[in-house]
């Protein structure tokens, strides 16, 4: 059995993508940050459509605890699928603070950056020991990279998310002498728990950015799940180094 590697599937993104790709037959090895039982709930709903899961807890922000979390994932890949290596890795974990340029602290800038650049970059690293050639890689970007219909107050969170696009082509470049194929999506705006479960809090915003989408409505976590688990299946098998806006048409 195939096993994948999800970062941020407590919720949101994340959590769909561990449900899609468990259900093409993939065994799961999921994190969660500060939402244990979001963890938990994932796991449940895979194993509820007969697939298996593992749920561990990570910082991505953190890259002194990668050593001992990669050690824990070898145990859990022996244990649960007696394997010593694993396919997929999807580096989606993330975070969202808007501010703009004159107000952004050097604070905040930098734990986006451990968050969305650093943390991607130094736990694929870590990890790549433990994955199988022929696997497949995919980084959640987010549509604030594109060149038009930029929102003021996200230059800190859209320059570390399109240094992730540029980090994307290199892991692309480098590994594919292991087969390993690298790809990022980027998503519209999307109904998740980012930026404080922006969406609860303020759904006045949601009609305004249905209006800027050509389909017509924002996005939904299983609107990019299905996407990632389509990348990192054998059905992508000849796609990488791509970005791909997965947003209904924002702005378009």
């Amino acid at each position: 059995m195939k096993v994948a590697i999800v970062t941020g599937a407590s919720s949101g993104i994340g959590r769909s993508a561990a449900i899609e790709i468990a259900k093409r037959g993939t065994g799961v090895i999921l994190t969660y940050g500060n939402n244990p039982r979001g963890g938990l709930e994932t796991v449940a709903a895979i194993e509820k459509e007969g697939g298996r899961a593992v749920a561990l807890p990570l910082d991505v922000g953190e890259t002194g605890a990668f050593a001992a979390f990669r050690d824990t994932v070898a145990d859990v890949l022996r244990d649960t699928w007696q394997r010593d290596t694993f396919d997929y890795l999807v580096n989606n974990a993330g975070a969202s603070e808007a501010s703009l340029i004159e107000d952004t602290t050097e604070e905040t800038f930098d734990r986006l950056t451990r968050v969305l650049l650093k943390g991607p970059y130094f736990l694929t690293q870590r990890l790549l020991p433990l994955m199988a050639d022929g696997g497949a890689i995919v980084n959640t970007s987010s549509s604030s990279v594109a060149a038009a219909g930029l929102e003021p107050g996200y230059s800190a969170y859209a320059s570390m998310k399109g240094g992730l696009v540029v980090l994307t082509r290199y892991m692309a470049k480098e590994f594919s002498t292991r087969g390993i194929r690298v790809n990022a999506v980027s998503p519209g705006p999307t109904r998740t728990r980012l930026g404080d479960d922006a969406f609860t809090r303020f759904p006045e915003v949601v009609p305004a950015l249905a209006a800027r989408t050509a389909l017509g409505r924002v996005g939904e976590p299983d609107d990019i799940g299905a996407v990632i688990a389509t990348l990192v299946s054998d059905e992508s098998r000849w796609v990488t180094a791509q970005n791909i806006e997965v947003s209904g048409g924002f702005n378009l």
